[in-house]
């Protein structure tokens, strides 16, 4: 679905950006201000986007049917395992983490907390989706970067 893939860049960027910003934040010890919040809640609305469009891609793709219907044969192929199985199971923990690190985060009274909070979650976050994308340099699982409409 060009949709789900194009979605990923909007994640990955506001995840980025909301990364450097937390970093800069409690390394320079800057005061939290209201645009720092907004990035926050944006970074994880778009990941809980992100999230609606994977389960429904998950229910109507193909490749996750043969994997539920044919689980035995299926887990043994490294395609369909990665789809019926992997990818969706480490991005639910990767937006799992953000939604914690952002609920957190909001949770914090002083300013440093606020950053460290948000930095040190969103980054564990994005170690665990960049893990999971099918890159289209991956030697084991890949989809092009950009997928036509």
């Amino acid at each position: 679905m060009a949709l789900h893939s194009l979605t990923r860049w909007l994640v990955l960027s506001t995840l980025l950006f909301a990364i450097f910003s937390a970093y800069r934040g409690w390394l320079l010890r800057k005061p939290y201000l209201k645009f720092y919040n907004v990035v926050r809640h944006t970074t994880a609305t778009t990941a809980h986007i992100q999230l609606i469009l994977g389960i429904w891609l998950y229910f109507i793709s193909p490749v996750v049917d043969y994997f539920l219907h044919h689980f035995g044969t299926a887990v043994h192929e490294r395609a369909i395992r990665f789809f019926g199985m992997e990818h969706i199971t480490m991005m639910l923990i990767g937006i799992t983490l953000i939604t914690v690190g952002s609920a957190r985060s909001k949770r914090q009274v002083s300013d440093l907390q606020k950053f460290k909070t948000t930095a040190i979650w969103f980054t564990i976050a994005l170690v665990v989706i960049l893990s999971s994308i099918p890159w289209s340099f991956s030697p084991l699982i890949s989809r092009p970067n950009f997928r036509p409409f």
